[in-house]
């Protein structure tokens, strides 16, 4: 029995339910990724299988029609999926961050509203925060929400970077809200924002121009929103109350980085399995290269790299799941889980030497998609920022 990525302590049901997802991803997932893939095509009936093994609610409490699991549980599920194709799980990480976003802070008519649709996939969620020039520096927000007299909103701006941009039906969108409060984050709100599936003019004053293209991350689209006066009603601000936006996003995120850990250790365990598997078909000097010992280092350092993203993945969940305070820990799961995927993942492709570089081997489509998690929900260069600066507070010298 393959010894990586084994969880302990994992009950019933949720055993049960990975062993479910594994099976889905092996028979219908890995089989038409690369068709899929090449085609940049939308993975349709793959959604809708997800959608009766209950996995776009798999967190929402049963209250609502989900599956009340916690977040290792999804983090799991997300690592499985992302093992057969890193775009699906993309279909349903944002997804994930907004619907964790209306139960944590949302009114309790938000989540009666949404959090049912949620639940069955009907609805599906898209999370924006980034802009054309904003990157990681999320205090230069300029999509400004101006409050009518009437009590609504009319939203102006340009956000970046949506994926489910064109499916989704919910957008959580970051928006300044200058309430004349003494910070900036603090003169921040988060808007649920409505619109209707597809391209082009999705709401009055909401366009969804068309997919980014990418050089991985393929099938599920990724767009920008332009909002031109789209007006928005009050109970459409998350929580009921403005000036909440920007603790609202970054409790998403942190959450956030959680699930992208999980992606990545996805896409390393994928990257190990092809590596030793061609390592043991391939011939040179007669005897399989994994025989080599320069190979059989190789893949030693690669499996130790998995299960150390995946450990730390694991811990960083948990103790979210236990009310813990884990913006280090996600940075460091985050961090760790990026990295390494990228070096198993290169070393993989070494390993397959002239024939990584063919299309007709998985590989190089994971070497395309595994750059995207360098960058997803902040470089490993913020999540250092963030680990520096909690250690040295931890570690202050007492004078």
């Amino acid at each position: 029995m393959p010894r990586l990525c084994e969880t302990d302590g994992l009950s019933e049901d949720q055993t049960e339910i990975l062993k479910a997802v594994r099976v889905f991803v092996d028979e219908q997932i890995i089989p038409v990724a690369q068709e899929l893939e090449h085609a940049d095509e939308y993975p349709t009936e793959i959604v809708e299988g997800l959608k009766e093994l209950g996995v776009f609610g798999l967190m929402i409490p049963e209250e609502y029609g989900g599956l009340g699991e916690s977040l290792l549980t999804y983090a799991l599920c997300v690592e499985e999926i992302a093992r057969g194709w890193m775009s699906v799980s993309g279909v349903i990480n944002t997804h994930f961050i907004v619907a964790y976003m209306v139960m944590q802070h949302g009114t309790e008519e938000q989540k009666q509203k949404y959090l049912p649709q949620m639940a069955t996939g009907e609805m599906r969620g898209a999370f924006s925060m980034s802009e054309p020039g904003l990157g990681s520096d999320v205090a230069a927000v300029s999509t400004k929400a101006v409050k009518q007299e009437d009590g609504s909103y009319a939203i102006t701006g340009s956000k970046m970077w949506l994926t489910n941009g064109a499916q989704s039906r919910l957008v959580a969108t970051l928006c300044k809200t200058d309430e004349g409060a003494d910070s900036v984050y603090r003169n921040m709100t988060t808007f649920l924002i409505e619109k209707e599936a597809g391209f082009g003019e999705t709401a009055p004053g909401l366009t969804i121009p068309g997919k980014i293209d990418k050089m991985g991350y393929k099938g599920v689209e990724t767009t920008e929103m332009v909002l031109e006066n789209h007006v928005v009603r009050a109970d459409q601000v998350l929580g009921g109350e403005t000036g909440k936006g920007f603790y609202q996003m970054m409790d998403g995120v942190e959450v956030g980085r959680v699930n992208v850990a999980a992606r990545a250790c996805g896409l390393a365990w994928r990257g190990f399995e092809l590596g030793v598997a061609y390592a043991q078909q391939r011939q040179t000097f007669g005897k399989p290269i994994a025989a080599h010992q320069a190979v059989l280092f190789r893949l030693a350092e690669m499996a130790t790299k998995v299960e150390v993203a995946h450990t730390m993945m694991v811990k960083a969940a948990r103790m979210k799941d236990t009310g813990q305070r884990m913006d280090v820990e996600a940075g460091m799961a985050k961090m760790v889980a990026s990295e390494y995927a990228h070096e198993v993942v290169e070393d993989s492709f070494r390993i397959h030497g002239g024939y990584g570089y063919s299309k007709e081997y998985e590989i190089e489509r994971l070497y395309r998609e595994v750059a995207f998690m360098l960058i997803g929900e902040g470089t490993s260069d913020i999540q250092k920022m963030i680990i520096g600066r909690a250690m040295l507070e931890d570690y202050k010298i007492k004078s």
